[in-house]
């Protein structure tokens, strides 16, 4: 029986090592069954690299990580990868944090393998919850805006994947966006790193 081919999986990796050449050995989160097993976790994996002021998150599995399955060449899977930087200055909890996040992660993969979600760059992510992303529910960010992360777009075996980083929001931005009183592209203007940071203030 032929190996399983990782080659998805070996394209986002190669990609990462580029960007952190020492990190060979990222901090990762996977679920104890994979979903291609019956698990509940659609995600196989997320890594968390160190970016110095930040965290990295990248996940794993919203494109075909194995073998190309789809009948899109153009695209791997759903063609894209989230991740977040999280600004290590707001994070009390180191691991309590990361696994929060890898949950949020973990429930946007839900949104694209059981409603066909496709999350792209400049959108915004509104689910109308005022309670904060973090794990104590309590930052002023209830939401995600959405830019391309300057990994930017890779070719893999298994069609193209565009990295999509996330970056939290607060409420007032969002009711904005929702209301049509300003636009994804001026907030990321103030945003220009596109880090998350729990405690940062609105921009309106």
């Amino acid at each position: 029986m032929d190996p399983l081919s990782t080659a998805g999986w070996d394209a986002i990796t190669h990609t990462l090592l580029a960007q952190y050449p020492s990190q060979t050995d990222p901090i990762h989160y996977a679920p104890p069954v994979s979903y291609r097993l019956g698990g509940s976790d659609p995600l196989d994996g997320i890594s968390i690299y160190d970016g110095g002021e930040f965290y990295h998150f990248v996940t794993y599995g919203f494109s075909e990580l194995y073998e190309k399955e789809s009948e899109n060449e153009q695209y791997s899977g759903f063609g894209f990868e989230l991740t977040l930087k999280l600004r290590k200055s707001c994070i009390r909890k180191r691991e309590k944090e990361q696994k929060n996040i890898c949950g949020i992660l973990q429930t946007l993969a839900h949104m694209s393998y059981e409603n066909g979600d496709i999350f792209a760059p400049e959108e915004y992510i509104y689910t109308g919850q005022t309670t904060g992303l973090d794990a104590d529910g309590t930052s002023p960010l209830t939401g995600f805006l959405t830019m391309q992360d300057p990994l930017g777009i890779i070719e893999t075996p298994n069609g193209q994947v565009q990295f999509v980083q996330l970056v939290g929001a607060t409420d007032a931005e969002l009711c904005a966006l929702n209301e049509g009183r300003t636009t994804v592209a001026a907030l990321l203007a103030q945003l220009p790193m596109g880090r998350t940071d729990y405690k940062r203030a609105s921009l309106l």
